[in-house]
């Protein structure tokens, strides 16, 4: 049977029989699979660093601004000006399907000392935006709320602020229902937020001024002109589709040449977080690439000293087969003094790399500050599970050349072997 005890004490005593040299065969093995769990954890901690950077950032999501044309059309000649108006934006949300949000941006004065409470004053960004937009750029909100709809409908002169805004005029503390002057207009404070995500629209959300956009809209006397149109989709919606209608809405109701490529500027936020992902899949297979090959180095150490062993047992292996053993009895021999070594060497590798990580990630917890470039590194469970089956599918392979080799041993010549 293949799990008798007399086979396997057998096989333990043939492997402590020359312990330097099993100790040096096993740590090629060893240090592979250190590698390769290493390697792994670092790669995740990393992922993990970049993903936080745009944690709460709407992936799929596509931006818009008007641009000057590139062609002549209809009577309007090349370079002309335009702007994207109210009516384009209600032709968006009426026509294109598959939107998650999108949300009208205008864009406010940073002039110097903008932005006043009593004799306390500072430089910000100034937003006017729909209440969609914090689905697509999320936000922490540290006090009050974010804007909503009652505020967009009835032209509500409230304001989000950012926390270092917060920090400045009110010193931490709650300043909802006070008044603040933004580029001469009072508004009345009703949050206090921070950004999710590093990246942002426009300037850190700490250092924004967040305005209801039809109330910008009428308090800068806009009109209807929009200077930013940002859209996200929903998860399963080609966003090269959203971008085609909705560049199709704008140029037809805006007079634009249909193979004008210029007047509409598209910012792709999807494509890019394709591309970190491709940069992700890239560094994951070279990890693997390179943990393989050193685990490899190590399983054909292991084959070349079993076939070592095979050398120096000849005289053993041609009684046995002298005395009736069939060749399965020598393969699985062979082959299970090779998967031993292998899987030794490899679960203690796999277990110091596991612990040199979780020391890793103790480390990186136990500082303080968002810049870390690595967060969580670590190893999953499926990601061990892989390592463990190909461990020990390369413990047989390596097993299997000395086996066969045992299998041409003829008893007869094995007797004459000196």
């Amino acid at each position: 049977m293949f799990f008798d005890a007399d086979r396997w004490t057998e096989i333990w005593v043939t492997i402590t029989r020359n312990k330097t040299r099993s100790l040096l065969t096993c740590f090629g093995v060893f240090w592979g699979i250190l590698m390769l769990v290493i390697l792994l954890g670092l790669g995740t901690g990393l992922k993990n660093g970049i993903l936080k950077n745009t944690d709460g950032f709407a992936t799929n999501s596509v931006f818009f601004i008007a641009d000057r044309t590139s062609e002549p059309y209809r009577g309007f000649n090349k370079g002309r000006e335009w702007n994207i108006r109210n009516r384009d934006l209600e032709s968006i949300r009426r026509e294109v399907s598959g939107l998650e949000a999108i949300s009208p941006v205008l864009w406010g004065a940073r002039a110097d000392k903008n932005v006043v409470y009593g004799q306390l004053s500072g430089t910000y960004n100034v937003k006017g935006v729909d209440p969609a937009y914090f689905r697509i750029e999320a936000q922490h909100v540290l006090f009050g709320r974010l804007l909503n709809e009652i505020d967009a409908r009835e032209k509500r002169k409230v304001c989000l602020i950012g926390s270092r805004i917060n920090e400045t005029l009110f010193r931490n503390e709650n300043p909802c229902g006070r008044y603040i002057r933004v580029n001469g207009i009072y508004y009345q404070v009703v949050g206090v937020v921070r950004e999710r995500a590093r990246v942002n629209i426009g300037g850190r959300s700490q250092e924004s001024v967040f305005l209801p956009f039809t109330t910008m809209q009428q308090t800068l006397n806009q009109g209807d002109v929009i200077h930013f149109l940002a859209a996200s989709a929903y998860k399963d919606v080609s966003i090269q589709r959203i971008i085609d209608d909705i560049t199709g809405i704008l140029r037809r109701q805006n007079s634009i040449a249909p193979t004008d490529k210029q007047a509409v500027m598209v910012i792709n936020i999807a494509e890019q977080f394709a591309t970190f992902a491709m940069l992700f899949t890239g560094i994951d297979a070279l990890i693997w690439l390179v943990g393989m090959g050193t685990l490899l180095a190590g399983v054909i150490g292991i084959s070349n000293i079993m076939m070592v062993t095979v050398k120096e047992r000849t005289r053993e292996i041609g009684v046995r087969r002298a005395i009736g053993a069939r060749p399965r009895d020598i393969i699985s021999q062979i082959m299970s003094e090779s998967l031993v070594l292998t899987a030794m060497a490899g679960m203690i590798g796999l277990s110091i790399g596991v612990f040199i990580i979780d020391i890793v990630d103790r480390l990186l917890s136990a500082q303080p500050g968002d810049d870390a470039a690595l967060v969580n590194p670590g190893v999953h469970m499926g990601t061990a599970v892989a390592a463990t089956f190909v461990l020990l599918v390369c413990g047989l392979l390596a097993g299997l050349i000395p086996a066969w080799r045992a299998m041409q041993i003829k008893a007869i010549d094995a007797i004459r072997d000196e």
